[in-house]
Order: C-alpha cells, then sequence, then structure tokens
C-alpha cells in the first residue's frame, strides 16, 4: 500500500483512538482500515496499537511514530502548497520589524518596493528601539541586530555592522585626539542608552576586554538625538556604524579609537515560516536579504 495513505490512516486512528470512528473521518470502510494499519504494522515489524473490545490505546512506539508522521504529514501539505502557489502572486497582510532608524533607513524603501510591485499584499510596519516577540505578536519578519539565543525560530544573515565611537571634525580640533579607551574619561561623552548617571563602555576582544566607566554629559534616549549633538560638535558618542553612515560620508562625524572596536554584530532576518513558507513572506526576505547585502554600510 502507499505509504503517505497508510500514514494518514494511522494518524487518524491514533487521534481518534478508534478504528470506526477513524473510517468515519477518512470516508472509508473499517475494514479497509483495519488492513492498513495491519499492513503499517507489518512493514515496520513493530506493534503500534494496543486493541480491546472497548478502545484502541497506542504502545510506546506508536506514540513516537504518531509524532514523527504528524510532522511528516504536515512537510508534504506545506511542500504541495508551496509548489501550487510558487507561480501565484503574494497577497494579504505582512507584518515586518525592525529598530526605528534601521527601519527608516533600509527597510522601508524594501516596502514601498515591495508594495509597488504586489498590489494585493498589505504591510504592517513596527519600527520600535525594543525586541517584538514574533510569535506573541504576530509578526512575520524581524531584523536583528547582534547574536541570536538558541531559539525555534528561523534566521537568515544579511549583513554586520560595527559599534563605533565618533566625533566632529570641530570637536577633535579642541581636544587632543584619544589613543586609548581610557582617555575617555578626559572627554565629553555623549550616551544614547537608557537615563542612567553613569554607563560602562566594553572595547577589544571578547576574551580580553577593556571596560571603562563613564560619566556621560549628556545622556538621551534617541539615537537621533545622540548623532546630532555629535555633529554639533558636543563630545564623543557610541553607535552603531549604520547609524551614522550618511555623516561619516558628509564628513560631519570621524571615527575614533577604531582599533579598539569590539568584533562586528551580525545583521539577520528571522521569521517564523518553514522551509517552505508563504508566498508573501518569501518574496519580501528575498527582496529585503538582497538590499541588505548590496549595502556597503552592512557589509
Amino acid at each position: 500500500m502507499d505509504q503517505i495513505h497508510l500514514m494518514n490512516v494511522f494518524v487518524a486512528v491514533g487521534e481518534e483512538e478508534g478504528f470506526a470512528a477513524a473510517a468515519r473521518r477518512l470516508d472509508l470502510s473499517p475494514a479497509a482500515v483495519t488492513r492498513a494499519i495491519a499492513g503499517l504494522e507489518e512493514n515496520l515489524g513493530v506493534k503500534l496499537l494496543l486493541r480491546t473490545t472497548r478502545n484502541v490505546r497506542l504502545t510506546e512506539a506508536g506514540r513516537r511514530y504518531l509524532d514523527d508522521t504528524r510532522a511528516i504529514l504536515a512537510s508534504i501539505d506545506e511542500a504541495n502548497e508551496a509548489a501550487a502557489g510558487v507561480n501565484a502572486a503574494p497577497k494579504g497582510n505582512l507584518s515586518v520589524t525592525a529598530s526605528v532608524l534601521f527601519g527608516k533607513t533600509f527597510v522601508m524603501p524594501c516596502i514601498v518596493q515591495f508594495l509597488n510591485e504586489y498590489p494585493e499584499v498589505e504591510v504592517s510596519a513596527l519600527f520600535l528601539d525594543r525586541i517584538v516577540n514574533l510569535v506573541d505578536e504576530g509578526i512575520d519578519v524581524a531584523v536583528r541586530i547582534g547574536h541570536l539565543p538558541d531559539s525555534s525560530l528561523k534566521a537568515l544573515r544579511v549583513g554586520q555592522v560595527r559599534r563605533v565611537l565618533c566625533a566632529s571634525p570641530e570637536y577633535l580640533e579642541r581636544q587632543p585626539l584619544p589613543q586609548h579607551p581610557a582617555d575617555l574619561l578626559r572627554h565629553t561623552v555623549i550616551a544614547a542608552t537608557g537615563i542612567s548617571p553613569r554607563v560602562e563602555w566594553k572595547f577589544g576582544a571578547v576574551d580580553d576586554p577593556t571596560m571603562v566607566r563613564l560619566r556621560p554629559r549628556l545622556t538621551v534616549t534617541s539615537n537621533d538625538a545622540a548623532i546630532e549633538a555629535a555633529c554639533a560638535g558636543l563630545g564623543i558618542c557610541r553607535l552603531l556604524s549604520y547609524q551614522i553612515a550618511d555623516q561619516l560620508t558628509a564628513g560631519r562625524l570621524k571615527i575614533v579609537l577604531a582599533e579598539y572596536e569590539e568584533a562586528p554584530w551580525p545583521v539577520h532576518l528571522v521569521h517564523r515560516e518553514s522551509k517552505f513558507g508563504s508566498s508573501k513572506v518569501r518574496n519580501f526576505i528575498d527582496l529585503l536579504a538582497d538590499h541588505l547585502r548590496a549595502n556597503p554600510h552592512l557589509n
């Protein structure tokens, strides 16, 4: 008998806990269900079900096989749906999240292009400077900067960024150029972080870091505000390289202490889809991944 047919019959019997109920669910005769289970057990050489006059129970091997079979059948269904929809235009709502500045700078152009290409798609974009839980908040695709914790989510690496120190040329003309992280104690520091009287910045390799505790002259919770203050010549700020890409290109900011930077942080696209995935998610991930990988500020 066909293996997939046998597996479908077994799942029905295991879930319904009875041959008659499984037969009704599958629109088969009870005799056909009995033959299918007998054939499956014979092929496997193991007892999957314990039959009594009152009910049907799974053996230990049967319980494990039921879990495995459900997963296999679900994958087959997903593969069939993906193949059937490979030429179908994406449609429906797509939800995307990223940090505020990254979303505005890199993700938004892709969203606009995606909407122009696929008129049956609507996009909900959550640009927030906090980690959004994809499962709890129903998000399809997220941009994550930094090392990822272990999870069941799928991740695709699309680039990397650096955490850098920067200041305006005007500030660096007024103050001696720092040669070591400890020199920051004698500089005006701008902190883009939560409100706190002190910050601690780490430099260098993971296995041999240098830690410097600083008292910022200005502390803000907005990266944009920190960038403006640094460009205005107030002091030295620490930001991610992509956040000041335009200012570096324009010469409004310069990087200092580059030799003491930590290792780059990876940039990933994170999603909940299976390896087959829906057309809208697959197409958007492909578009965004190509866009980000081609950007020199992220590689």
